[in-house]
Formats: structure tokens, C-alpha cells, sequence
């Protein structure tokens, strides 16, 4: 009889195509992962995994045990959820996703404010591309996800939450700083600097240097808003940042003055999610109003708030 750990080894083989790297995502030893997958066939009388020299790819009766697989890991832990649950109070460790151009610059006083609610909770907070996150989360390898929308998945409760204005910004001795009434078609043909392309962020910049004839640096990306205000900062383009990320302490303005060109009215949408049916779907909702309320106050943009 299959067991829940072998359908995770399996799960795990068809997210990764590679027994070793399947093997450390589980955390067991190559050749465990590869005996516990044939007795899985065993006990099924099914081949499941093509083996190669490449890697492993899944035969058709294999994707289509994953998939229901898939839904049985979730429904697991979902069990454990309502088990570990005690009256209305949150308890045990929260498997949280952030998108790490907001994490860090939204979540301190989040995370203090909620183990002062919450003192039972704990908070793994996994920053990670939104894209990613949002496959991690309806797999169940998270319980929430706080990130830019659109996030994508059909089994997900996704709740708008706040919009975070962009800012576009400069060298302090950058020729644009000098202008007076600086107006949007100054920065037309100016260099743009940008995360990699599998950020959400890297689209809007995107759309948003098309709008205004602007020439986005294929060969700068980022691999940080850091990374990017730094660049920046030297001289080698303009960059275009969250609000929460140049009102913060970690970075701020250091070396870069915030434009404002009359016009700019530039703004990502942020939303939490969590699996349709979670077991701690009140509470989920709670924390990200909680959230919500917080990233107000930070702005000081109240009129920024999704309203119902």
C-alpha cells in the first residue's frame, strides 16, 4: 500500500525531473527516494517514472497519479491543520511566502505585532519568486502567500490588499534632477534599470518604459532592489522602486534623489492568498487584513487601500 511519504517522493520527482535534487528537497538520501519509488510501482503494478540519463520523467498513468497525489498531500496537511488548531487561537508555524521586493521592508513590524497578538504562532517567512510561490502554495509547501497580483491559481483565495505607489528615481547628479517642471516626456530614450524578467516587478517596469519610450537595460538586471538602487546610484540608469522599499530604513534614498515628473501616477497592486478550503482560512484572512492595516500606516496612503 502506497504511503503518503512515497506519493511526496513522487510529487517531488515530477516538480524536479532529477532523483538527486528530489532527494534533497525531501531531505532523505538519493538511494532512499529511488527504492521507496519502486516499491511505490510495486505496490501500484504500474510504471510510473521513465528513467534516464538526463534525469526522470513522468509515463502517462504517472502524471495522472501525481496529479491526484498532488490534491492528497494537500488534503494531509490540511487534516493536520484542523487537528492542530486550538479555539481561536493561532498555533504552530505558518509556512509564509514573500515576495522579496516587499518582505523585508513590509514584514519587521508585522512579525512583532502578530507574536504580540499571536504568541503561539510562528512565522517562517520564504521569500521567492511570486510565480513560484504561488505553485508552492497549491501544492501545499505553503499556507499563504503575500506578493504583487496577478497571482495565478484557481484554488486560491486571493484577497486585494493595499496598492504600493512606484517611484522612479536617479543619481543625485543626474541631468534629470537639474530640471525644473520636469514632465513625463523628458524621460523618454533614458536607460531603465530592472529585476530579472521572472519578477512581477520586472513587467511593470517593463510596460511602464513601452509607455513612456523609455529603454529598458537587458543586460543590468538585478537580482535585488538593493542591487538595483545601487546601480543606479553609480550612474548606469534610472530605476523605478516600491514606495515601501524607499520610505524603508534598510535603503531609503542613499545616493538617489526621487523624481517627480508631472504624470507619473505609477502603482502594483498587492494581495495575499491561501488554498480554497484551508483549514485556517479565517484566520489567514485575519492576518492579512492585519496586513493590510500595517502597510497604511507605513505609506500614509489610506486612499490607497482596496475598499470593498
Amino acid at each position: 500500500m502506497s504511503t503518503l511519504r512515497q506519493l511526496e517522493y513522487l510529487v517531488a520527482i515530477a516538480d524536479l525531473r532529477n532523483f538527486g535534487r528530489a532527494a534533497q528537497a525531501c531531505n532523505v538520501s538519493q538511494p532512499t527516494l529511488s527504492q521507496q519509488l519502486r516499491s511505490l510501482e510495486d505496490s501500484l503494478g504500474v510504471i510510473l517514472i521513465e528513467r534516464n540519463t538526463t534525469g526522470a520523467d513522468l509515463t502517462p498513468i504517472g502524471r495522472d497519479i501525481t496529479a491526484r497525489a498532488r490534491r492528497l498531500l494537500v488534503e494531509a496537511q490540511d487534516i493536520r491543520d484542523v487537528a492542530r488548531r486550538a479555539g481561536d487561537r493561532l498555533a504552530g508555524t505558518l509556512r509564509l511566502g514573500v515576495t522579496p521586493t516587499l518582505g523585508p521592508y513590509l514584514m519587521p513590524p508585522i512579525v512583532a505585532a502578530l507574536h504580540r497578538e499571536q504568541p503561539d504562532l510562528r512565522l517562517h517567512i520564504k521569500e521567492g519568486i511570486p510565480d513560484d510561490q504561488a505553485l508552492a502554495l497549491s501544492r501545499g509547501a505553503l499556507d499563504m502567500l503575500l506578493g504583487p497580483l496577478p497571482i495565478a491559481g484557481s484554488d486560491l483565495n486571493v484577497q486585494p490588499l493595499f496598492r504600493e505607489r512606484l517611484f522612479v528615481v536617479a543619481a543625485s547628479d543626474h541631468p534629470l534632477t537639474k530640471l525644473q517642471n520636469l514632465r513625463c516626456e523628458h524621460l523618454q530614450g533614458a536607460h531603465v534599470l530592472s529585476l530579472d524578467r521572472r519578477h512581477h516587478l520586472h513587467r511593470e517596469v517593463a510596460t511602464i518604459c513601452t509607455a513612456f519610450g523609455m529603454e529598458l537595460l537587458r543586460d543590468y538586471e538585478g537580482t535585488s532592489l538593493d542591487s538595483i538602487h545601487q546601480m543606479s546610484a553609480s550612474g548606469i540608469g534610472l530605476a523605478i522602486l516600491p514606495e515601501l522599499y524607499i520610505r524603508s530604513d534598510v535603503a531609503g534614498r542613499t545616493g538617489v534623489a526621487v523624481l517627480q515628473p508631472e504624470g507619473w501616477h505609477f502603482t502594483r497592486s498587492i494581495a495575499a492568498a491561501w488554498r480554497s478550503g484551508a483549514a485556517y482560512g479565517d484566520a489567514y484572512r485575519m492576518i492579512a487584513e492585519r496586513i493590510g492595516t500595517e502597510a497604511s500606516a507605513l505609506t500614509g496612503a489610506n486612499g490607497g487601500l482596496f475598499r470593498e
